[in-house]
């Protein structure tokens, strides 16, 4: 079982999700640099190290011990022909009573609008539905984030409501909307590909 996480992957008809590697720094880098005035107003604020090899080391450890461990799937999503788009995390995964989990994501600025970020949340939420058995998926963005919201509901999402000072944002604590996509869900279509 923790061997089968840590190689952990996922297909779509146009990308790889899997796990971040120790080779992916450059692609990331140059990523979320060429991207940082597109990615800023919606993410937490960046440390000075945020794009440094150290830092990203890090986040492949912790990327493949939360996998190993269950608690997460931070995943790349990666093209066909090696192109790297973005990031998509399952991430704060709770078993017991509660058998659920909390996505986040991003996408670079030169691939986003082309459903590539639609396609990675439905092979994930599929995933998540019947290979961890999870039974609710939980994601929240700036009500402004239109983009964001789109793509949500697109992929099955409903609206929940408002989170006050849901989180830190470019260094300012926000008000967030929070969606939700249950595994069967009797408000209305259940997620394609279960049924």
């Amino acid at each position: 079982m923790l061997r089968r996480r840590s190689k952990l992957r996922i297909e779509t008809e146009r990308m790889i999700l899997r796990l971040p590697q120790h080779g992916d720094f450059a692609a990331w880098a140059n990523l979320r640099r060429e991207s940082a005035s597109f990615l800023q107003p919606w993410e937490p604020a960046w440390s000075t190290d945020h794009l440094s090899r150290k830092a990203f080391v890090h986040r492949v450890h912790w990327a493949h011990r939360a996998a190993l461990d269950g608690s997460a799937m931070p995943l790349f999503l990666i093209g066909r022909d090696e192109t790297f788009y973005g990031a998509l995390t399952l991430d704060n995964i709770r078993r017991g009573p509660a058998q659920a989990g909390t996505l986040g994501y991003w996408i670079g600025e030169r691939h986003h609008r082309q459903g590539l970020m639609r396609e990675a949340i439905e092979a994930v939420v599929h995933y998540a539905f019947t290979n961890l058995e999870v039974s609710r998926l939980e994601a929240a963005c700036l009500p402004e984030n239109v983009a964001s919201r789109g793509v949500l509901e697109r992929s099955g999402f409903k609206y929940e409501g408002v989170a006050q000072s849901y989180l830190q944002i470019n260094g300012r604590w926000r008000n967030h909307v929070l969606y939700a996509c249950l595994r069967t869900d009797r408000r209305g279509k259940t997620v394609v590909g279960l049924e």
